[in-house]
């Protein structure tokens, strides 16, 4: 759906930290990195999931919310009293901004502190006397119940027992007796109101930051699945399988294939309740984003189940027919929302799926190191792309190739050099894809990769660019792959004329 060629970056959120953030890529960063791809002549922004993990998780995919926005990503000095803040908690602070990497648990631990006591004041200040920004709370929580109400009370519980899991919780509390949670709404009520107080500042941060990155498109990514602790299965457990967890087969990224640990979709009650759930996911989408990337797309077909109890695998559903019918009417859901869709076709994807999403009008993946024939004959419905946030870096998987397979691009060179570089971006420019989507690692020929499948590891979620992201526009290196980018794209019909710059 992505209307007309246009060109994009890839790169993950928290990735992009600037001199201001506070050891993360946070919502306020998202103009700065608009202003380098403005200059770049890029107009689509691709990031990962931006929804609460849980205070020891690190992956995106892992969320305690399919709704809530994560606090990591708040901008504190975005805050009436940022300045203030910062001056407080200094040493701190520069101890998670000069760290080669994200430290989440010291961003987290720092940013819930400093939070509660920003809401502490505002309690007292605002919501007590009933100011015009506690009626703007109030309308936000009023706006968002249909999510906001079970994810509040959620976390205010699951903050009142330690952190722990909601199925270690006291059995009335664990299975939503109803006077036992009438009975904690009652209890823990400033601390619901906490929790509401963090996500409508991030929303208000989210829409301002959104509205400064003037001229480019921000598309988010929808995860297939949420964690089994997570305030969605918890309100609606009759929706997923708990005696079973989401996997893969055998395919290009695992050669035993994956066990995610997340719970696999009932589809029969979800099928009943008319995919309201989806259809909550899918509006909360377009609220944040322009648009998004169904992550995952053959599992809304057909989900591979592995059983816990160590029974073989099976795919749910079980037949052709019915694994049709299932995934487009999950996909037309999504659609109904109007919102720029595209569909992660990766990995063992049966010719049916891809089919049907032809026929629903997604425009599916095409990856250089899959696709390597002829880019240029890519279909138009369709996202060119150098590699993923799973794969390595453009500059590794050269130099794994052997000679024969580099010669098909008609280059002789063992080692990754900017030529080749830059001969190889350009051919994904000239793809036939309406969009061409590249990490902006594979920009620069940078060897980082952001995530390992299978694995778990401080290397992993964890990486930042080499310098602050509102130091991108003086430095040599980022103003020559702007100038590099913008010709490229103009070359290619992919510039996409701004009513308004960036200024």
């Amino acid at each position: 759906m992505i209307r007309g060629r246009r060109a994009g970056i890839g790169i993950p959120l928290f990735s992009i930290r600037s001199r201001q953030s506070w050891g993360i890529g946070e919502i306020g960063d998202l103009p700065a990195i608009a202003k380098w791809m403005h200059a770049a002549g890029q107009s689509v922004l691709q990031v990962l999931p931006l929804n609460e993990l849980a205070p020891d998780e690190s992956s995106p995919y892992s969320a305690l919310s399919a709704m809530a926005i994560d606090p990591q990503f708040i901008s504190i000095w975005m805050l009436d009293d940022g300045a203030e803040l910062e001056a407080m908690n200094r040493d701190e602070i520069e101890a998670i901004r000069s760290a080669p990497r994200i430290d989440f648990r010291r961003v987290r631990d720092l940013k819930m502190r400093v939070l509660r006591g920003c809401f502490e004041r505002f309690y007292e200040n605002e919501w007590r006397p009933g100011t015009l920004k506690a009626a703007a709370l109030r309308w936000f929580v009023d706006r968002e119940e249909w999510w906001l109400r079970d994810y509040s009370l959620y976390r205010a519980i699951r903050a009142s027992e330690n952190e722990k899991p909601w199925s270690e919780w006291p059995e009335p509390l664990r299975d939503r007796d109803g006077a036992a949670l009438a009975s904690s709404a009652e209890d823990l009520s400033r601390e619901i109101l906490f929790r509401q107080y963090i996500q409508w500042i991030a929303d208000d941060q989210w829409q301002a930051a959104r509205q400064s990155a003037k001229g480019i498109k921000v598309l988010g990514d929808f995860p297939f699945m949420v964690t089994r602790d997570s305030a969605d299965v918890w309100t609606r457990r009759q929706d997923f399988l708990l005696h079973a967890q989401v996997g893969t087969p055998p395919d290009a990224f695992s050669e035993t294939g994956q066990e995610w640990g997340l719970p696999p979709y009932n589809w029969d009650e979800v099928r009943a309740s008319n995919f309201e759930w989806l259809r909550f996911r899918a509006r909360r989408m377009t609220e944040l984003y322009d648009g998004f990337r169904i992550d995952h797309l053959v599992g809304f077909y057909r989900t591979y189940v592995r059983p816990l109890d160590g029974t073989p695998p099976y795919f749910s559903p079980a037949d052709e027919p019915d694994q049709l019918a299932l995934g487009e009417s999950v996909v037309g859901a999504m659609l109904e929302t109007g919102s720029d869709i595209t569909a992660e076709d990766l990995g063992t994807v049966p010719r049916f799926v891809r089919q049907s999403i032809a026929r629903l009008g997604l425009p599916g993946y095409k990856v250089l190191r899959w696709e390597v024939e002829n880019p240029p004959a890519y279909p138009a419905l369709s996202v060119a792309m150098t590699g993923t946030h799973d794969t390595d870096s453009l500059a590794v998987w050269w130099e794994s190739l052997t000679p024969k397979e580099q010669r098909r691009f008609g280059i002789e060179s063992a080692v990754f050099t900017p030529a080749v570089r830059d001969f190889l971006l350009e051919l994904m420019f000239n793809a036939g894809s309406n969009l061409a989507l590249l990490p902006l690692q594979d920009v620069f020929g940078w060897r980082d990769r952001i995530n390992l499948p299978a694995t778990i590891s401080d290397a992993n979620w964890t990486y930042v660019l080499p310098w602050p992201v509102d130091r991108m526009l003086s430095e040599p290196e980022a103003i020559e792959r702007a100038e590099r980018l913008s010709v490229w794209t103009y070359r290619a019909g992919r510039l996409i004329p701004t009513v308004e710059a960036i200024v």
